[in-house]
């Protein structure tokens, strides 16, 4: 059996269609376009220049024998002319013998008296015009075959049976003359879309060589799945636009990726914890039956609390992911309203006093949930760390803080934050040292870092005077309208 053919990369035909996709590429493409504007261009001046020219020959050398003809009849007519003086031999007539033209002499019979150089053809009506009475009458004759050459012949008669005067104007060498001008213009055309299909290509190798570097980046991250991919960015133009745009979407989609992996290693390690103390107490119930009472209820409160911390990990998990795919729609929001309805909802669950102040324009733009939930965890996390405080959990919302911004903290009065933990404790699942041994995930913080950085703002904490801590973020305000009346103070 022979082998299956080999299939081309996902995006990337093979064999005939690689083929195919090559005849077809942009470069190919702008070159034959080139090249068929510059045919058509060209064909058109050609054969117009040609046409006219053509035409201005045509008409000039009618136009010449026109006047020789009519300075023969003009002449006869004035003055009486025999044979004899339009003969070759006789001086004084060179006006009826120009350049091109010949002059052939008719007797009174219509018989030929002195030839031209290639002999005329005499019909009878020329023979009726030698004997014609009246000066000047005239029988002229188009395409008249003299040999291999074509002539216009005009026969003028000389008056009272005298004879007539034959002129002839050969108009074969000026067609040759044409036709030799048309050949010249036939290879001339093809020389000029030969060189501007030679010059499209060029040109358009020159201008696609980024867009094809762009194209085998793309390409190589397709193939390889490999976002750490050098991208080549070069020059200010659309193409330079793409090029960093393609960059910078490739950092993102790394940061990302990365992001999403440390969240599984973060999240899988911190999952170990208390997946291993539910088994060991999953495998103490075998024998519940032989523990005494007190041990019982140590054994099932031990799993109701690691099945809860389990849950609130799972929870703040999802939340996190959510927070980062940024589906929920962005729309006004006041921050002070909503630090209102957590201090509510804090003082139902916590049974802590939370007192909320606001200042100055409070509203921005944003998504709501994930404000919420980042204020919700500033708030809790004050309570966790200091739960047998007294006073109250301080939270003040003020804008700006600084232009364009709007400041949301939470202030407590728990252990504080040491010097080594400050750079850290928004991290992902860290905990400090005297935190460890409370409940939580360490998830807390790291969410309300990314609501920040969504919402254009950064986290911020430190130790507050007197004991305890001050943490919250910031987040992009709106910006102010002329004429907006300045926003009340609020406690």
């Amino acid at each position: 059996m022979g082998a299956p053919p080999r299939a081309g990369v996902q995006g990337v035909p093979g064999g005939g269609r690689g083929r195919r996709a090559r005849l077809l590429s942009l470069r190919t493409t702008f070159a034959v376009s080139f090249a068929t504007v510059a045919a058509v261009v060209t064909v058109l001046v050609g054969v117009l220049s040609y046409t006219a020219a053509a035409r201005l020959v045509r008409v000039d050398q009618e136009s010449v024998f026109d006047r020789v003809v009519q300075d023969l009849r003009a002449e006869v007519r004035q003055r009486r002319m025999s044979p004899d003086d339009f003969s070759s031999s006789a001086p004084g007539h060179d006006i009826v013998r120009p350049a091109r033209t010949d002059v052939q002499v008719l007797g009174p019979d219509g018989e030929v008296s002195d030839p031209a150089g290639r002999r005329l053809p005499v019909t009878a009506s020329d023979r009726r015009t030698a004997g014609a009475a009246a000066a000047g009458r005239m029988v002229q004759h188009k395409d008249v075959d003299v040999g291999d050459d074509v002539f216009r012949i005009a026969t003028v008669a000389l008056g009272e049976g005298r004879g007539a005067v034959q002129v002839a104007q050969e108009f074969s060498d000026t067609e040759d003359l044409l036709r030799a001008l048309q050949r010249r213009t036939w290879v001339l055309m093809g020389a000029v879309v030969t060189a501007a299909g030679l010059f499209g290509w060029w040109l358009a190798r020159h201008i696609t060589r980024r867009l094809i570097a762009l194209t085998s980046a793309a390409e190589d991250v397709a193939r390889t799945r490999r976002l750490g991919i050098q991208v080549p960015v070069t020059g200010y133009d659309e193409v330079g636009r793409l090029g960093r745009a393609f960059d910078r979407m490739l950092g993102r989609l790394a940061q990302s990726e990365e992001d999403q992996r440390r969240l599984v290693q973060d999240a899988g390690h911190e999952l170990r914890t208390p997946l291993t103390s539910l088994r060991a107490n999953i495998s103490l119930l075998r024998r519940i039956d032989e523990l005494p009472p007190a041990a019982r209820e140590e054994l099932v409160a031990d799993l109701t609390q690691e099945a809860r911390e389990l849950t609130d990990l799972v929870n703040e998990l999802v939340e996190l992911a959510a927070g980062q795919s940024g589906t929920e729609p962005v729309r006004r929001v006041d921050l002070g309203e909503i630090a209102y309805a957590v201090a509510t909802h804090a003082r139902r669950r916590t049974g802590r006093e939370v007192s909320v102040r606001a200042c100055g324009d409070t509203t921005t733009d944003g998504r709501p949930a994930l404000l919420t939930r980042a204020i919700s965890n500033l708030v809790e996390n004050a309570a966790k760390f200091d739960p047998e405080g007294t006073g109250p959990i301080e939270v003040t919302v003020a804008g700006p803080a600084r232009p364009g911004t709007v400041r949301v903290e939470v202030r407590d009065r728990g252990p504080g934050i040491t010097d080594t933990d400050l750079d850290r404790v928004f991290d992902r699942f860290y905990r400090a040292a005297e935190a460890r041994s409370r409940p939580g995930s360490g998830l807390g913080l790291s969410i309300v870092r990314e609501v920040a950085l969504a919402h254009g703002g950064t986290p911020f904490a430190a130790r507050r005077d007197g004991g305890g801590s001050v943490i919250g973020f910031t987040v992009r305000g709106v910006p102010a309208q002329d004429g907006d009346p300045p926003d009340a103070t609020a406690d």
